[in-house]
């Protein structure tokens, strides 16, 4: 009844990596996707591989109440996965890409011997720019524990003899692509453009790293390390300071997978699992280059092989706004980005920090951008004497650094600060500004199925609401003011939603309602209909709901990016349950829960993806859209996903055959549907 998460995500990933294979896909891109697809890999053995390796040595009915239906030897089943991944990243790469770069006149050197006019330069490089990072370490199994290979990097193990001696030894190099960049441009030759690993400079040059000594091998390896934060639930006291005291562990934590390059000798395997405590089950066989996330950064010499840029649209509504408060008086909007330009939420702070009547601002944040001008809009506010409240949740993964930089900057500034609650995340994406005149006081809210990141929303796709609906706005100061208690959910005095659906609150009670509303339509009127779109689709409860509704009669069509534990088309199950995925230049990250038909429908956006931490552990808030022209766009918006994307694969297929060429691009398609509305 349920497909592994853990198996399902890497499926995704896979569709990541074929989006590489693609001759459809403009040459830079397809890198850019060899990139992603080894960024998301690291990430998996950060978070997810540790966990898998714990579950795998309990008991398979220990297992299974942890993780729905796990199925037996999984572990064997994810290695054996990702092996074969691997293999097929090396062929797109090896045998796609590398020749369609050189039949652009670019040569990327790969496992290959520079040719004689490039030796003198690579020689100069390494002295002039490489050498002044390189900081060899000698290796015993004894040696003290002080020198642990960071998470992430790439490593390069020399194996060497001095002169006259007997004994092999073997010293560690850290490649620092980190400080110089993973690649140089080398001299053109016949006018063709050279390209180098920082990798390769080293190799080349590597007996200047040890006078005196005879190389016998040079290897590569990397580290994948637990990064998981040990943040206990119940944490006390000041826990910003806890987290800033954990954030140094990660990159040393315990290994999660080690990396050799392909041909190293087995016994060099399993002297550095040794040196460095290793599990054998987390030792993986790789390519030659390891840090291969790094592509995104190769050289371009030519923006043809880049996808053509859409430039952002700017509705009719807010082509020409002065005051963006003014506008939403007149109606809801609705903004999709990145086809909308982002510009317009930047005003809404930037307007709302300087407007007089402008009294009060409540935000919530889960990540923010690095240089972010949203955060600067609020320090802007509190310097102009706006009461400004900012929720920062401190458990963001990866961006609990810039999250605590930020909060303590607009803190300084007069920002009201809220931390992390013990004990869930706070993941909606809502703020509300509020206009106190004379005699009349206005709120504007604005709900988003995407942060509050200007960064990000040049590259995912989501929805935000801007409105002025009174029941909204009264909700969101309700919860905004629970925020600020910083109580639990099951605490006494929980406030009653009615248009919000706030989770752990009411959320998935509203959710089976609506399913089992289609239900009734189903037996009462001979058809129901439900059409979701979600990151992920996990959550047990949920999905027998939708199975339920299935054998009721209800047509379901589901849009799901990344994991789902829903197993579609098993006879006597989910027959006619159709999921479909969708992987273009954007990354897919909107919300979105259609139940009904046309006018009938619910509509409904929001921050949540049906899983269980998303449902049950973490705050998260969503709506129902009211506005006619707004409910149009958002069905619109879904059925040119639903007729342009592909089934989700059953049998995945190899990279030699990759999925054939799609002919209609969803994407663009919304593209030109909003630019048409203008």
């Amino acid at each position: 009844m349920y497909y592994n998460r853990d198996l399902s995500w890497l499926d995704f990933n896979y569709r990541v990596l074929c989006e590489a294979a693609k001759d459809d896909v403009p040459l830079y891109e397809r890198i850019k996707f060899l990139s992603i697809f080894s960024s998301n890999l690291d990430e998996f053995f950060s978070v997810r591989y540790p966990v898998i390796m714990a579950i795998s040595n309990l008991k398979l009915k220990t297992q299974r109440k942890i993780e729905n239906e796990m199925p037996e030897h999984l572990l064997e089943k994810i290695q054996s996965e990702i092996e074969r991944q691997l293999k097929d990243f090396e062929h797109i790469l090896e045998h796609l890409v590398i020749p369609a770069l050189a039949e652009n006149g670019v040569i990327l050197y790969y496992k290959q011997s520079v040719e004689k006019e490039h030796i003198a330069e690579v020689h100069e490089l390494f002295l002039s720019r490489v050498l002044s990072f390189v900081q060899p370490v000698f290796l015993s199994v004894d040696m003290p524990h002080s020198f642990e290979p960071e998470a992430n990097k790439p490593y390069m193990i020399v194996s060497l003899q001095k002169k006259g001696a007997e004994e092999i030894q073997h010293a560690i190099i850290r490649v620092p692509s980190d400080n110089l960049g993973c690649f140089f441009i080398l001299a053109p030759l016949n006018n063709k453009n050279y390209i180098i690993f920082i990798d390769d400079v080293i190799r080349n040059n590597v007996q200047y790293i040890f006078p005196g000594f005879d190389i016998e091998g040079v290897y590569e390896i990397k580290f994948n390390r637990n990064a998981e934060l040990d943040i206990e639930d119940d944490y006390r006291g000041n826990i910003l300071k806890k987290i800033e005291k954990q954030l140094h562990k990660r990159k040393h934590g315990t290994p999660s997978r080690f990396m050799y390059e392909k041909g190293m000798p087995r016994n060099m395997q399993l002297y550095l699992a040794s040196v460095f405590h290793v599990n054998y089950d987390s030792i993986f066989e790789d390519s030659r280059y390891l840090n291969l996330k790094d592509l995104a950064e190769l050289p371009e010499f030519d923006k043809k092989l880049n996808y053509n840029v859409w430039k952002p649209l700017s509705p009719v509504l807010l082509s020409d706004v002065g005051d963006i408060f003014k506008t939403m008086e007149k109606r809801d909007i609705l903004l999709h980005f990145p086809y909308h330009s982002y510009n317009y939420i930047l005003s809404f702070f930037n307007q709302a920090a300087i407007d007089p009547d402008v009294k009060e601002i409540y935000i919530a944040l889960y990540r923010v951008a690095a240089d972010s001008l949203i955060a600067n809009a609020l320090i802007s506010a509190a310097r102009n004497g706006k009461k400004v409240t900012a929720f920062v949740e401190l458990k963001a993964r990866f961006d609990e650094a810039n999250n605590i930089n930020w909060s303590k900057k607009m803190k300084s500034a007069g920002v009201k600060i809220v931390y992390s609650i013990p004990g869930i995340k706070v993941h909606c994406k809502i703020a509300l500004v509020t206009k106190g005149g004379e005699h009349t006081t206005q709120s504007y809210a604005l709900i988003s199925t995407g942060n509050f990141n200007e960064q990000t929303a040049h590259f995912y796709t989501d929805h935000t609401l801007l409105t002025i609906d009174a029941g909204i706005n009264a909700e969101l100061l309700l919860l905004f003011n629970f925020l600020e208690r910083r109580e639990m959910p099951g605490d006494d005095n929980i406030p009653v939603f009615k248009q919000l659906w706030v989770a752990p609150f009411n959320m998935v009670d509203k959710f089976t309602q609506l399913i089992d509303h289609e239900v009734k339509n189903a037996r009462e009127k001979g058809k129901g209909l439900i059409r979701i779109k979600v990151n992920s689709l996990e959550e047990p409860g949920i999905i027998d709901a939708l199975y339920s509704a299935h054998k009721e009669g209800v047509e379901i069509r589901l849009i799901v990016r990344s994991i789902c534990c829903l197993v579609p088309r098993v006879k006597g199950l989910s027959d006619n349950i159709h999921v479909k995925r969708l992987v273009g230049r954007y990354l897919e990250h909107s919300r979105l829960f259609i139940f009904g038909e046309d006018s009938e429908a619910t509509i409904v956006m929001g921050s949540s993806d049906w899983m269980t931490r998303n449902l049950y552990h973490r705050m998260e808030v969503c709506t129902a859209v009211t506005d006619a022209g707004c409910r149009d766009e958002l069905l619109r918006y879904f059925d040119l996903q639903w007729a342009e994307s592909e089934d989700l694969w059953q049998d995945k297929p190899v990279a030699e055959s990759v999925t054939p060429q799609v002919t209609h691009n969803a994407q663009l398609s919304i593209y030109t549907y909003l630019k048409e509305k203008l």
